[in-house]
């Protein structure tokens, strides 16, 4: 049941940034923050990071709603430092990253 229903949840969770992030269909900064920065990690599953782009590794990760997310992103979570270890990082270009990244795996 959960594999039918992880696109539709992505599809939510990436929907609820549009009101407040106005990057939102901006691919090309999630792309670049996601090149120059997540990529280190998220493109061969360093440290235990998951894959852009596999779904298995984002399934439970998604399920646990948008906020949470973000918070992850921005707050660190475990051996990925906060905004992936870029300060200069702003927090919207950050979640605009990680939207680049849910959407690699609709």
């Amino acid at each position: 049941m959960t594999q039918r229903l992880l696109p539709a949840i992505i599809a939510c969770v990436a929907a609820s940034s549009a009101l407040a992030d106005p990057f939102n269909g901006n691919v090309s900064v999630g792309r670049r923050v996601y090149v120059e920065v997540c990529a280190a990690c998220h493109a061969n599953g360093v440290a235990g990071a998951p894959r852009f782009g596999n779904r298995a590794e984002w399934e439970m990760r998604v399920l646990l709603g948008r906020k949470e997310l973000v918070r992850s992103v921005l707050k660190g979570k475990g051996a990925m430092p906060p905004k992936g270890g870029n300060a200069s990082v702003s927090d919207l270009q950050a979640e605009a990253a990680m939207d680049y990244m849910l959407a690699g795996v609709r």
